[in-house]
């Protein structure tokens, strides 16, 4: 039987909407591309039809609105370091846009994308005769998590390198979908379901991500992983003190969503982070171990802490 297959651009938001509902059984928003091509060569990925956003201007601008910076979902990793108000103000999600995959790659992967990073697991990203071969796990309708044996939930991490040091400095997102417009605080999108790891409706579009400004915010990020370039993480954090000593903690890579933990200057800090900790729910399914990575927690808090001044 033969599927007819679309590809579509269009040149606005509202119009890149309608044609989602058009098409709302099988598609998919395409902009970098790093995460669909990818899966689409796996075989993880089969939407008929590729709505291919690069076209839409309005994403591809930042802009100061009253206290808070706009940055548009199309805005590409490597383009973060070329605006003068993120050096300036939030140098750090510079310095983790550039930690994430190769530098060809941060040349077309947005910073939108990379907040929507697909969640990842090493028994679930691997080619369609791999997948089949080892047996299909939850992630992929089979009947159990493969990484820990049980039937009930998928543990595939979250792996977002940019949305841990947004979320740490209280991030917001503007949405636009059949509804209309509307903005959400960034972490609230993370569901923890491994299978379904956003609780976005499926033609929701991302326009912006808005940053408070003069907040004084001071950050720390940190990430593990094998090869400085090209390979996710296995572990990423991000602490922020602002000006209030308001302190915020996130970690990725080792949950099917960011793990926050708030807190202030006058808190316990090793207390702060036994807490973080605790509420991670790391499995095996990573090229490091469990206990490894579990451990790095608290020795890339403990070192952000020491670069914070605390």
């Amino acid at each position: 039987m033969n599927i007819e297959k679309f590809y579509l651009k269009p040149e606005s938001v509202e119009e890149a909407v309608k044609i989602a509902i058009q098409h709302i059984d099988s598609f998919r928003y395409l902009a970098g591309g790093t995460d669909v091509i990818v899966n689409k060569y796996q075989g993880n990925e089969e939407s008929n039809c590729l709505i291919d956003i690069t076209e839409i201007e309005e994403l591809k601008k930042i802009s100061v609105d009253g206290d808070y910076l706009k940055i548009g979902a199309l805005i590409k990793l490597d383009d973060l370091k070329k605006h003068e108000i993120l050096s300036k103000y939030f140098s750090e999600l510079i310095i983790a846009a550039h930690e994430v995959a190769s530098p060809m790659l941060r040349k077309t992967a947005t910073i939108g994308g990379n907040v929507l990073c697909e969640n990842r697991c090493s028994f679930y990203n691997q080619s369609e005769w791999w997948r089949e071969a080892v047996g299909y796990c939850l992630k992929c309708e089979g009947v159990l998590c493969i990484a820990t044996g049980g039937k009930k939930s998928c543990f595939s991490k979250f792996v977002s390198d940019t949305a841990p040091v947004l979320i740490s400095m209280d991030a917001q997102i503007e949405i636009s979908d059949i509804d209309g417009t509307k903005i959400v605080p960034l972490e609230s999108i993370y569901t923890g379901n491994g299978i379904a790891p956003r609780n976005l409706s499926r033609t929701a579009l991302i326009k912006n991500i808005i940053l408070p400004l003069n907040r004084g915010f001071k950050c720390s990020f940190q990430k593990l992983r094998p090869r400085e370039a090209v390979d996710f993480t296995s572990l990423t954090t991000a602490v922020t003190i602002d000006n209030a000593g308001k302190i915020k903690m996130v970690a990725g890579g080792v949950d099917p969503k960011p793990s926050i933990i708030v807190g202030n200057r006058n808190d316990d800090i090793n207390e702060l982070i036994k807490k973080l900790v605790k509420q991670t729910r790391i499995v095996d399914n990573d090229v490091y171990s469990r206990e490894y990575r579990k451990e790095m927690i608290s020795v890339f808090l403990n070192r952000s802490f020491k670069v914070l001044g605390k």
